[in-house]
Parts: structure tokens; sequence; C-alpha cells
């Protein structure tokens, strides 16, 4: 490509010079293309080494002119036929013009905005740079793309130097990050290493420092662990490495392809060697911080943070911290974790302003909110500009008035790609006819239990005076702290919150602790806690409730079917009330969010939430715990459950490695902790006590269930390290959490089902849950959210891809008995279908990722793949190989499998029409074979492709019959008369006993059988295939000769073809006259019929008299596409091909006669006269055969049945797709080829 000119000082340094003229040279860099030696050698390492741009461009065009010693870079290339482009449009335009100068700096000039003018016309023309990465980063992305084969869609993120562990030897060289692939690539001194690793398939990632590793990370797939060491900076590496990987686990869960940010702002200055998309991930990451460390959700970005000091009233002190700015937030962080951290919805802020600095107050900034709350911060480096930011945020906050619609126009990135769209928002006052849900309810105004328990037994007097003590305390804190959502948060609200929430105060203190309501995917703009989001959305719930009563899905019938199995102890839902709410919210849910749907547990879950909130409260608490609080709890195959079970086995192993150890070997930790996670305790614990965790859980997060899952095991390690089996450890743990009672509730006490069922004779005493939830916090309180969230990461890979197998041997295990190939095979084959269909997701195709994969589906329809693919693998796997007419036959071979038209197939459909292939019997490929030549496989359009080759079998140039046919003529009449007299006795009246018959009344057992018997899958037989017409049948043999065309045996194939091709000819000419001669008669007289034949045999046989074979002549004529010839000087012109020298002895029509055997049928070619009538004629449309007759023709000659009855090892072709690279190596040049041979 022409480049700037740049100035080169040293021209023939490293270079080779090939052409020269007196303005230009065009050299090559040593070491490429052939030969090199040492030096060359030397010099292609250190270009790696050095990352060198002579990689990716080894040849250049240098312009020079007289004795000058100073050379211009005016052009690169990365092969001589680009270079050579260059070179001729130089020779050909300038050199000519520069001639006619006469000083040379004049030339130089002229030389210099030549190019530039060129590169200007380039770029005016061209589209428009999307990207800003620099220039030495697009450099290393077409580096990347070259060495590996990658598409321009595959994007790198960032390279880095490295060393990778082939063994015990480590290679120097360059690590590529792309957003789906690894890649790495060494060269030292003609030594290649060349690595790709796709993000799909890592299993594990870790980070360790070993004597033989020193600080390396460690990269495992399901085969292979790859070593990377010697990093100049080895943690931030490490982090991208983390995100990618998890943006590849994202991507099989969710089926969602990657998306940069296209909104990100400018960099103030320009960032060396760092790309866009790397500033993508960077802002991600600090999103992601940012988000889980306030419990914001998925659409709130990050803009800014500074450190600064907060002044809080409560304490008379100024906290060091720092201030946090997004679009819809200003949130503060002590520096001391847990000291105190403040939210402030930019919605509730009413003024900001700038106060006057001190010595004492530096740079204060004072913040004013609607509840008449004002903040002081203070120590603030760049208050003027932090100021404009706050802003321009609030200019962007509108205050909507209630009952309006504020469903953002452009959805979040968090929205699910099929989430339904936003119901419409009913104003006050506004209600649908057949309303399911009204403000009038019970239900919608308090939770059920203030409605189910109003008067409170005399003896729980001093439980409710604590009850009361607990509000105060609570009231005291608001007037203190504040209320709502701009409440201080410090240790106190912790303590107030483990020593329990007031059943009064419940509802509200889960609503502002989940920060349910910021602005959660149809919100515009956020509010503080979930009272003002259901003001600004008045009526959402009830559209959404009215929209999915009364539709019939999956996830409804999952609903209704565990509706009564939702506490059914607690009088609440033991009629229809309770039954009703819950049933709502449920069902409001599911249809709002359908790739969730519905999950066992969530029954339970929400039942808790009604009891202390109304409907739509528990509505929305319902959206941030299955959103946001459980990411991936409860979608169809619980991964984030799953995630949290592997954390806690973790957490096990490092807090209690003596009870890990044992409970391993029982495997009781993945049995037990399943339902603790995913019901929070609540379907294991008593109601009471458990709902006391959900209060914690509420606060802190996921960490305090983890917490008291690990008091649970220590307080009976004793009991469990005597256990000898699963079961009994199960009992031991049950027992225990049974009886974890609550003695301050002053609700009635609930009976809970499993204490029942559980409970034997000597019950175990009962342990008080504020002490288990004290002990949590003595003992593991240490338990950071961030770690648990790097845990998370590893337990993701390996949960994920364990899943995966899961699915793979599920699919394996149920199409095994239905397919010829092995287990390992199918596994194999899975593999590759499944690698397929996830390219696709990254890399486009004809449908979306969302169209191809429904997890809804069973494991065996999901993964789904197109034509274009499907040929890909077809001519990777297939037996079949065509040549050319490959792509034909697979596509085919495509429409026949698909059954629903959708232009998708899955792997069953896949590997049945490959199994066929392989490892059919004669007929079963034979059968298929045919099926592959008549509608739908074959399309009308190819059809028309055969009406010229088709013009040579006609019904006035009959060769005469061979001596065997006349027997098959009398057989054929034979057949054709028994049909007629069988239609003849259908036709008849019925007796008088057949009514006797039917007037009999049938029983009931009778049309039971008989629709049993229209059920039953009915198997297609031969007969049953429909019969093949002229054209069809030229297109089976124009497939036929391209499949012989590169066997060994290829001449007694195409011999036997050819006679096979005659006999079926005649056979569907045999078998026209006597459809024909059954139509206008309607008896049957054999010997007249047999008669009539001569005379069209006489005629025919006066036309027939050259020796040349017409069925040659005419399969010459259907023969398909012949590969081009190559080009002049290629290696292709100097091989022996005998595949198309014997090709062109068929083609020909010139059959040897050593060749022919004896009842080989030759049929004559006709005068030029008639082959001329011939050619304006069409295709016989009474002309067609019948599969028997195509088989029975087949088997008549011997090497078309070993051809057909040889079985197919694709074991050898599964490996040698498997050890090419997810994406095929390109090699620009053959120089290339050469120098890569050379090397090796």
């Amino acid at each position: 490509m022409w480049i700037t000119p740049e100035e080169v000082l040293l021209a023939n340094a490293l270079w080779v010079s090939e052409r020269a003229n007196p303005y230009f040279i065009l050299q090559r860099r040593k070491g490429h293309g052939r030969g090199g030696g040492i030096t060359g050698l030397l010099v292609g390492t250190l270009d790696v080494v050095l990352d060198s741009s002579a990689r990716v461009a080894p040849y250049r065009i240098l312009h020079q002119t007289g004795e000058s010693q100073i050379f211009w870079n005016i052009a690169c290339g990365s092969s001589r036929k680009e270079i050579t482009e260059h070179w001729e449009w130089l020779e050909t335009n300038l050199l000519q013009t520069l001639s006619i100068f006469d000083n040379d700096d004049d030339i130089t000039t002229f030389v210099k905005g030549k190019i530039q003018g060129i590169i200007a016309e380039e770029n005016k023309s061209g589209k428009p740079q999307e990207d800003e990465d620099p220039g030495k980063f697009r450099e290393a992305e077409l580096k990347m793309r070259k060495l590996f084969g990658m598409p321009e869609e595959e994007k790198l993120v960032n390279y880095y130097p490295c060393s990778y562990w082939k063994g015990r030897v480590p290679r120097q060289g360059w690590i590529y990050l792309s957003v789906n692939h690894l890649c790495f690539y060494s060269f030292l001194l003609g030594k290649e290493v060349s690595l790709v690793v796709q993000w799909t398939d890592v299993t594990q990632l870790d980070k360790n420092a070993t004597l033989v590793f020193p600080e390396s990370i460690r990269v495992s797939t399901r085969g292979t662990e790859h070593f990377f060491s010697m990093f100049l900076n080895i943690n931030e590496t490490f982090k991208l490495m983390e995100q990618l990987a998890n943006i590849a686990m994202r991507q099989l869960l969710d089926n969602e392809s990657f998306s940069a940010d296209r909104s990100l702002p400018k960099p103030c200055k320009t960032l060396k060697n760092v790309s866009a998309l790397k500033r993508d991930l960077d802002a991600r990451a600090k999103n992601e911080r940012y988000r889980a460390l306030f419990r914001l959700t998925q659409d709130e970005r990050l803009d800014g943070h500074t450190d600064c000091t907060l002044w809080t009233p409560f304490a008379k002190m100024h906290v060091v911290g720092q201030m946090f700015v997004s679009n819809n937030y200003i949130c503060f962080a002590s520096r001391e974790e847990d000291l105190c951290q403040l939210i402030i919805p930019l919605r509730e802020v009413t003024i900001v302003e700038k106060a006057d600095s001190s010595s004492v107050l530096p740079s204060p900034l004072s913040i004013s909110t609607k509840n008449k709350m004002t903040f002081l911060f203070a120590n603030l480096k760049d208050r003027d500009f932090l100021v404009q930011r706050i802003s321009d945020f609030l200019q962007r906050t509108p205050d909507r008035p209630c009952g309006l619609n504020t469903q953002s126009e452009n959805p979040s990135p968090s929205t699910p790609p099929s989430l339904p769209p936003s119901p419409p928002v009913l104003g006050l006052g506004e209600m649908p006819q057949n309303q399911h849900y009204s403000p009038s309810l019970p239900t919608a105004k308090k939770g059920l239990l203030q409605i189910y328990q109003q008067d409170v037994p005399e003896e729980l007097g001093p439980k409710v005076t604590r009850e009361k003590m607990k509000e105060e305390s609570w009231n005291i804190h608001f007037f203190e702290f504040g209320r709502g959502v701009c409440m201080y948060r410090t240790s106190k609200t912790r303590e107030l919150v483990l020593n329990g929430i007031p059943e009064s105060l419940r509802g509200e203190l889960w609503l502002l602790f989940s920060e349910l309501a910021r602005g959660y995917i149809f919100i515009c703009s956020p509010l503080a806690g979930a009272q003002n989001e259901m003001a600004t959305h008045t009526g959402y719930y009830a559209s959404l409730v009215e929209q999915a009563m009364g539709k019939c899905t999956l996830a409804t019938e999952e609903i209704e079917r565990d509706l009564h199995r939702s506490m059914p102890e607690h009088h609440a839902f033991q009629n229809e009330m309770g039954i009703a709410a819950l049933r709502r919210v449920l069902t409001a849910y599911a249809y709002r969010n359908p790739t969730i749907g519905y999950c066992q547990a969530m029954n339970i879950v929400t039942s808790v939430l009604l009891l202390y909130c109304t409907e739509e409260e528990a509505f929305w608490l319902l959206v941030a715990l299955c959103e946001r609080m459980l990411p991936d709890y409860y979608n169809t195959r619980v991964v984030g459950a799953l995630v949290d079970q592997g954390v806690f086995e973790e957490l096990t192993r490092e807090c209690l490695p003596l009870l890990y150890e044992h409970m391993q070997d029982l495997g009781v930790i993945s049995t037990i902790s399943l339902s603790w996670f995913l019901t929070l305790f609540l379907s294991v614990m008593p109601f009471d006590s458990a709902v006391l965790l959900v209060d914690c859980f509420f606060y802190e997060g996921i960490k305090v269930i983890f917490q008291v899952a690990l008091a649970v095991l220590h307080a009976n390690m004793d009991q469990l390290l005597s256990c000898s089996d699963e079961g009994e450890a199960m009992t031991i743990l049950g027992r225990y959490l049974d009886n974890v009672v609550n003695k301050q509730t002053v609700s009635s006490p609930i009976p809970h089902l499993h204490a029942l069922l559980t409970s034997g004779n000597n019950p175990p005493p009962e342990i008080d849950v504020f002490e288990l939830i004290k002990a949590s916090y003595e003992k593991f309180g240490s338990l950071r959210a961030d770690v648990i969230e790097q845990m998370r990461f590893k337990q993701r890979l390996k949960v994920i891809q364990s899943l995966e197998d899961t699915a793979k041997r599920s699919v394996v295990r149920a199409i095994m008995t239905e397919s010829a190939f092995s287990i390992e095979e199918l596994e194999e084959l899975y593999v590759l279908f499944k690698a397929k269909h996830i390219m696709s997701c990254y890399w486009g195709a004809s449908s979306t990722a969302a169209e191809r994969h429904d997890p809804s589906l069973p494991y065996l329809e999901q993964y789904r793949i197109d034509s274009g693919q499907f040929t890909q693998l077809f001519s990777a796997l297939a037996p079949w190989s065509c040549g050319l007419h490959t792509n034909t036959l697979s596509s085919r071979l495509f429409r026949l499998l698909d059954q629903n038209k959708d232009s998708l197939i899955n792997f069953k459909e896949f590997v049945t029409g490959l199994s066929g292939m392989c490892h059919g019997d004669m007929t079963e490929k034979l059968k298929l074979l045919y099926r592959l030549h008549l509608p739908p496989a074959l399309c009308p359009e190819e059809a028309e492709s055969a009406l010229e080759a088709a013009q040579f079998f006609t019904d006035d140039d009959m060769p005469q019959d061979p001596p065997f046919l006349s027997h098959l003529d009398f057989l054929a009449q034979e057949v054709t008369s028994g049909e007629e007299l069988k239609e003849a006795g259908d036709a008849l009246p019925a007796t008088d006993t057949d009514e006797r018959k039917e007037e009999k009344p049938k029983d009931y057992k009778y049309y039971l059988r008989m629709w049993a018997k229209e059920k039953e899958p009915k198997k297609e037989s031969i007969k049953d295939l429909p019969r093949m017409n002229q054209e069809q049948f030229i297109e089976m043999c124009k497939t036929l000769y391209n499949m012989f065309s590169e066997d060994p045996m290829e001449q007694e194939l195409y011999h036997g073809i050819a006679t096979v091709a005659s006999l079926l000819l005649r056979i569907g000419e045999v078998g026209k006259k006597f459809t024909n001669n059954g139509s206008k008669k309607t008896e049957v007289q054999l010997p007249p019929a047999v008669d009539a034949l001569q005379p069209e045999r006489e005629d025919s046989s006066g036309e027939g008299g050259s020796g040349q074979s017409l069925v040659s002549k005419a399969l010459a004529e259907a023969q398909l596409e012949t590969p081009p010839a190559t080009a002049a000087g290629s290696d292709e012109e100097a091989k022996d091909d005998t595949s198309v020298s014997s090709y062109s002895v068929v083609s020909a029509g010139s059959l040897q006669c050593e060749d022919i055997a004896d009842d080989t049928v030759l049929i004559g070619c006709a005068s030029g006269d008639a082959v001329d009538r011939r050619r304006g004629s069409v295709p016989d449309a009474d002309w067609s055969i019948t599969f028997e007759q195509v088989l029975a023709s087949f088997l008549t000659e011997t090497s078309l049945v070993d051809y057909f009855e040889k079985k197919h090892d694709i074991q050898s072709k599964i490996t040698a797709c498997k050890s090419l690279r997810a994406v095929e190596r390109q090699i620009s040049t053959s120089s290339d080829l050469d120098f890569s041979l050379n090397t090796h």
C-alpha cells in the first residue's frame, strides 16, 4: 500500500534490492522468501522479537535521486503481487514525467506530493475510519491477521511480549489477545511456533509462580495446558485474559456475541499502543467494580472518581474516601472499609454549589437533596470540572411526572435479547376491562402477613415489647443517619440488621437495601427506592399482569404446578388470595423476562417476599434478585447456583481443610449446598429463622450466605468427620438446620414440614439463629466481596465447560442408537459442529445467534448451523468428494435434511446425513444418493440445467434392445396388467358380507388401536420412494461421474456407470411404452404388446449405425464444471492427473474395445441431422424409473458394488479437521510457502 513518505538513511541494511531504475528501488526483506541462509534467519528472529513491521510488509519501494544518500520509503506490501502492482504503476505513470525535471529536489518534492495525493484520494473514496487505534496498533492487528489467517471481523484487543514454554524450552515471541482467540507467534532461528486457542475452549486460567515456571500464566483447555511467562506487566495481561475468558463464557451461556461500546469518549491525549477495544474493556472493568461496590444496575456507567473527604454529622468528623460520579448517581465510599458509604441519586439532587474555601475546609462542595439533607465534600482536586460534569448529568436527568411512560428509547445493554417490548403504561384511574389485578386488592395495599396476622396472642407480650424496642432503635437511626436511599450506611446499620429487622419495617428496608429502583431496563432515569419507581411507573405492573395472564406457556404450566408447593404450611398460602397473588407475580416476571421465565425455587423466594411486601414491591424485589443480586441463579441450568456451589467448596477447602477432604470422599458438599443457595435457606430452615438470613442477605449480599453455610459445617464438624456415608451426613445437617429457631419472633409458630419429616425420637437441642449469625461473622466475617467475585470467575469457567460436556454426553446418548458412529466419533463430531455454530455467533452469519440457539430446546436441538457452515463440514468430513461439484451436493443434502424449512439443521440431522454416507450399506447409500436428486433436495433451477444434457434421450432415436430386455418388457407388461386388474377389482361393488361387516358397531378399543397405529412413525421402504424422471436421472449421472473422478478404480467405475446408465435408459423407455399402452387399453394382451415393439426397434436400429456410445456423449454434455486451467508456471501443470485423462476418455465417447465387456450395451450415435433435431428437443416427461430398478442395475456391476459397499473411516477426516486451527491459515504468496518449507 502507499504510505506517507518516510526518510530512510540506510537503504540496504537488512534489505535486498530486486529491481531498480534511476528514481526507484524495489526491495525485499532478508529472510523472507527463498533462501536467506543464516543472515535471513537472524533477520527474521530480530523482526519477531523486536516487533518489526517488516514481518507484515516484507516488500517496499524507495525513492532516490542522483547521488543523494537519503532515501524515501513510499510504498510497502505484504506480497510480491501487491508491491509489483505499485512498481508497474510508477514505471507507467511517473518515469517519463520525472525525466523532464532538472533539479533533484524538484523530483523528490513532486514524488512526495504525488504519493500524498494518492493517499488522500484513497482515504476520501474509502470508508471513514471508525476506530481510533494508533498506527502501531493497527500494524500489529494486520500482523495478527496475516500470521493466523483471521478475518477482519476478529478484533485485536492488545498484544504483549512473552515466552511460551514448549516442553522445557521457552520460546520468546508475542501473545495476541483478540476478542475470541488467544494467539502466540515466535520465530527464532528458523524455528516457528504458532498457537491459537479459542476463549470458549478455556477451562482454567491461573497465575502462579513455581521454580519451573517463574511468575507464569497457565491457560488450560480440555486436552492441554499452555504456560506463558516473562511478561513486562503480568497483572495487566492476566486481568485482560480474565475479561476475555469471561466474555466467552457469557457467550456460551447466553449465546450473545461481543459488541464494542461506541459511545466511549475520545481520550484527551493519544495513548500509545492502546486500542479502542482495550479502553472499552478497561472501562467495563471499572464499571463492574463500581456497580459491585454500590450494588447498582448493569446500565450504570462510571464517569470518573476522585479523592475527597465527607463530613459526617453523626460522627462529627471528616471521613477520607473517594467520590464516584456516574450517569445517575453520586456515590462515596470511605477508604476504611465499612466505615461509611453514601449513595445520592441525581434525581434527588436539588442544589450543587461551591462553598468558600478555607485552610480547614479546602475546595468544599455542597450537595442538597429533596428530603432536606445536605452533604458536604471537601479536598476536591478539580472542583470546577467536577461541578461541570455533575451539572451535565443533572441536565440529562428529567423529572417525569407520574403516569407517563418512561421507557428508554435505547434499551440498556443489559436488556435480555428476547425481552418483550415494554407494555403500555396506564395512567391513573385507567385499568383494563378484563382485569386480573386491581389497586383495590388487599395484596396490592399490604403484605400477606399484615392481612392474616392481626391479633397477637397474650403469651407473646414480652416479644412484642422487644419488637417495639427494635422499631424505636431504627427510628433513632433514621433520625441520625437519614431515611431512604440517601441514608448514611455505617457499621451501626449493620448491627441493627444483625439484631433483626422489625416485621413492620422489613419490606421497606428490603427495598432500600436491594437498591431496587435504580433505573432497571425500562427506566430512562433512576429513582431512589422502589416507592418512587412505582410512583413514576404507575400501572406498569398492572399492565404486565394483564398481558401475561391467560397465556399458556411452558413457564405458566410450571408455575401452576408449583403454586401449592410454596410454603403450604403458612396459612397465608392456604387460600386463594395468597395463591393468586403469587401466580400474578411469577407470571408477570416470566412474561417480562422470558430468558429466565420461571425456575424452581423462585416460588419459595417470592412467597416470602409477598408476606412482607405488596404485590408490586414483591415483583420489583424479584427483579433485583434474579437479575442482579443472584446472577444466573434462576436460568434453565441454574448456572449461578452451581458457580457459588463451587465457590463454597473452595472456601470449605481453605477454611475447613480436614472436613473438606472427608466430605469430598462422601460427595456431600455438592448435594446439600445447592438448595441452600437457591432458596437462601428458606427451604431447609424454619421460616422465622430463615427470614433473618434474608435480612442479612439484602444488606450484605451473597457473602452472608457463604458465611452461614461455613458456620453450619463448622458447628457439625465432629459429627460429620465420624460419618461413613452420604446419607448419614445429610441427616445430621438436616436435623441441625431444622432446629435453628428464632426465639424473638412475634409471629405464630409455623410448622416446618422438613423438620416434621426428619425429626427423630430424640431431636437435637435448639440453636438460636442469632447465635448462628454471630458465629458466622466471628469465624468467617473476613470474606470479601471482591475475593468472592474472583473465585466466581474461576468456578464459572469450570461450571460452564462442565455443563457443555454434560450436554455433549446427553446428545451422544440420544442419537447413538440411531447412528452407526461410535461414541468417540459422535463426541468429536459434536465438538466440530458446535465450533461452527459458535464461530457464526462472533463472525456473523445469515441468521442471528438468537435464532440459532434456544436454551429452552433439548440439548439435541440447541445448536444449529446454516447452509454455508454445513458445506464447510461436508467438504471436510463427507466421503463423497466431488471436486467442484461438492458444494452443489452439500446444498442438496442440506435441503434434504432441513425438514422444517428454517434454513438451519441441528446436530441430529447432520449426523443422520453423514452416517448414511460413511457406514450405510449399499442400499442405504444408493437410497440417499437417489433422494439427493429428487425434490426437495434437487431444486427446479438445478433440474433445468440438465435439459441440454438430456437432449440425446429422445423417443425417435431409440437404439436396438439387447436380447435380455425383451424379458424385461414382458415382466413390466405383466406387472402393469396386474395393477390394472387390481384397480378393476377395487372398483367392483361391495358384497353383502362387506356390508354386514360395516353394519357391526366398532368397539372403542378398535378406534384407539387405529389412532395409535396412525401415530406410529412409518418406516420408509424403498417402494415408497417416488419415481425419478429423465432430468433428475441426468443430474444423478453427473454426480456419480464427479464422485468417481478421484478414485483409484476410476476407469472401472466409469465403465460401470456407463453400462448402468445405458441399462437404466432402456428400462425407462420400456416402462414409458407400457405405461402409455396401459393407459389406452382396458384389456391385457401380452403377445400384441410385444409385437408392437418390433417396428420401433427396426426404426431405431436403422439410425444406430455408429459405433460410438450415445450414453458417453450424453454424460459428456452433462458433466460438471471441470477445474479451471492452472496458471502458467504453477506446480499443478507438472502433475500427471490420471483423473483428467480417464475422464476425457469417457467424455469423448471413445471407450476402447478392450475396456468394454461383451454384454455391454452401446447405443449408436445418430447422424448430424438427428443430433441437430435432438438439440432442439426437451426431456421426455413420460420417462421415469424407480429406485428398485436403480438398485438392481447397480448390482450388475462389481466395481459399483465394491464402491458403495466400502466402509469409510471418518476418524482420519476428523483428525485432519481438528489439526487445522479454528481459523484457516492463509498464505498469501508462493514464496511464503517455500520459505516455510525450507525453514522446516
